[in-house]
């Protein structure tokens, strides 16, 4: 594709600004997430919670969340990005405001679900408008942008909550997330247009989008019934699915049950847990920006192929994730902390390879059928994750043997994108020959 050179274009251009608005979005809902795992060790005193109680309440969010990936990418290929985003922000700070007010187990079960519900549209809403704003070969450093803000939260997001909970209380540590929420609820009504409506975007920047080959804005001419029931029956899908998936189970333990693994193996303080666990995900940040984003689109442009560099960046970063086990060997947290930020950060890098998938290989209008699909996938693991390291711990007083899950978790999803994905390529829309 010939488009014109990004040069010609006064920086910062209108679509980066558009991709900074994701990523702030994506770190504010973040934010509401891990509210609750710096939070629990207050919780579990105050309410004399079990691990597999704290287990539930880290799960009650993704059950809800990951039901909804499926039915979301639905609406969202029918309605658009605008509308969708719109509510979907607007909603998480109702949701984080009734968590704060909570009186029990049972008020802060049904809110974290109500959270789930919300921040639902997240990340497929975040992966489509990526799709409609940015060209083919600028696609890594714009996804990684708004995916490295999911960890990038726990590098601030921890430390100023864990404040929040140890000098004000656990309640404040969600009225903050709360207030940050309605900000960005209105940052978003403001700003944020699909190109096409965009008053801002020149059309010499239009089309230097539209030539890179960004995706085509619109709808499928499917229903979306039939539209999700085709893409169920393609392999690929099923191989980023999978292998999505394994990642999940992963980053959602350490999502949850970090501080909390700091807390009680390394018998750490709420504060000092917090610090320690900002380590591994500042690391895993900077994979994520500057191998899965900026190396990927670096590679492309010179000329490599695309799904070979996509590929062994998403095999390598998930093989680097393994390095969870190394964590299962020693009682020293200064060692444990540098085997958990090499697995974070390798599945960092392998990340926003998998949340640019979407846009690449959907059909025409189905790009959010596409991100939920592996969104749900990737998000009961978030349900079960906790759950599962929840009874682990509890059962066998160590979490040893939850780390082993994780890492046989992480060599399914290896062999789900070796034998399953395939190349990198557009699928063809439902009735139309590949050919």
């Amino acid at each position: 594709m010939n488009a014109p050179s990004p040069q010609q274009f006064k920086v910062p251009a209108r679509r980066w600004r558009i991709g900074w608005l994701l990523g702030v979005g994506i770190l504010v809902n973040y934010f509401d997430r891990i509210s609750l795992s710096v939070a629990a060790p207050q919780l579990q005193q105050e309410f004399g919670l079990s691990n597999g109680q704290l287990g539930l309440l880290f799960s009650a969010f993704f059950w809800s969340y990951a039901l909804l990936q499926i039915p979301t990418g639905v609406i969202l290929d029918r309605f658009g990005t605008t509308r969708i985003g719109r509510l979907g922000a607007l909603l998480w700070g109702v949701a984080a405001t009734l968590t704060a007010c909570a009186g029990g187990f049972a008020g802060i079960f049904a809110a974290r679900m109500l959270l789930g519900v919300a921040e639902a549209p997240g990340f497929p809403v975040s992966s489509k408008a990526t799709g409609y704003w940015f060209p083919r070969r600028e696609r890594a450093m714009a996804t990684a942008i708004f995916d490295a803000a999911a960890k990038f939260s726990n590098v601030i997001g921890v430390p100023m909550v864990a404040l929040a909970v140890v000098h004000l209380g656990w309640r404040w540590g969600f009225g903050v997330s709360a207030i940050l929420s309605v900000l960005y609820f209105i940052a978003f009504y403001l700003i944020y247009r699909d190109p096409s409506a965009d008053k801002k975007l020149t059309e010499a920047e239009r089309q230097y989008i539209v030539q890179g080959g960004a995706a085509e804005e619109g709808v499928s001419q499917q229903s979306s019934m039939a539209m999700l029931g085709y893409l169920l029956r393609q392999r690929k899908v099923w191989g980023l699915s999978i292998g999505f998936a394994a990642y999940g189970y992963v980053f959602y333990l350490f999502l949850t049950w970090l501080p909390g693994y700091l807390v009680q193996a390394m018998h750490m303080d709420i504060l000092k847990s917090a610090w320690f666990s900002a380590i591994p995900w500042m690391f895993a940040t900077l994979s994520d920006l500057f191998v899965g984003g900026w190396l990927i689109d670096k590679l492309i442009a010179r000329g490599h192929d695309e799904t070979r560099v996509r590929k062994t960046v998403l095999l390598c970063g998930m093989a680097m994730g393994m390095a969870v086990f190394g964590a299962t060997t020693t009682t020293d947290p200064y060692i444990a902390i540098i085997w958990i930020t090499l697995a974070l950060s390798g599945l960092a890098a392998a990340a926003p390879v998998g949340w640019s998938l979407p846009s690449l290989i959907a059909p025409r209008g189905g790009t959010g059928t596409v991100g939920g699909i592996m969104n749900f996938a990737n998000n009961m693991m978030g349900a079960v994750a906790p759950i599962v390291t929840g009874f682990i711990v509890g059962a066998t007083h160590s979490f040893a043997n939850a780390f082993m899950v994780a890492g046989f978790m992480l060599v399914i999803g290896i062999l789900a994108f070796v034998f399953l994905l395939g190349r990198i390529e557009q699928l063809p829309e439902p009735g139309v020959s590949p050919d």
